[in-house]
C-alpha cells in the first residue's frame, strides 16, 4: 500500500458517490488484502484527506444523520464519510 493506492481508492469512491462514502471491512481486508496495520494506516490517511475535502467522518458504531434519517455505522463498516453541506 502506498499513497497512490490511497488516492486511486478515494478517487474511485468519489466517482461512485461523492456525497456518501463507505469503507467496509470486506473491501479493505479481504478484497484489497490489507493487513490489520495497513488498514489502520489507510483509514487514518483517508480520514485526513476526506476531512480536508469537507467530509464528516464516522467510524464503527457511531451514529449519524444522512438525508434526514438517523443511522449507525455497522460492525462491517469501518468508516462512513458524508459531504458537509455548504
Amino acid at each position: 500500500m502506498n499513497l497512490e493506492f490511497i488516492d486511486n481508492y478515494i478517487d474511485k469512491k468519489l466517482e461512485e458517490n461523492d456525497e456518501y462514502i463507505v469503507f467496509t471491512f470486506y473491501e479493505l481486508r479481504v478484497k484489497s488484502d490489507l493487513s490489520k496495520e495497513d488498514t489502520f494506516l489507510f483509514l487514518h490517511l483517508v480520514t485526513q484527506k476526506l476531512l480536508n475535502l469537507g467530509y464528516s467522518i464516522y467510524i464503527t458504531k457511531e451514529k449519524y444523520t444522512y438525508k434526514g434519517e438517523e443511522k449507525i455505522v455497522t460492525d462491517n463498516q469501518l468508516l462512513v464519510a458524508i459531504k458537509e453541506n455548504n
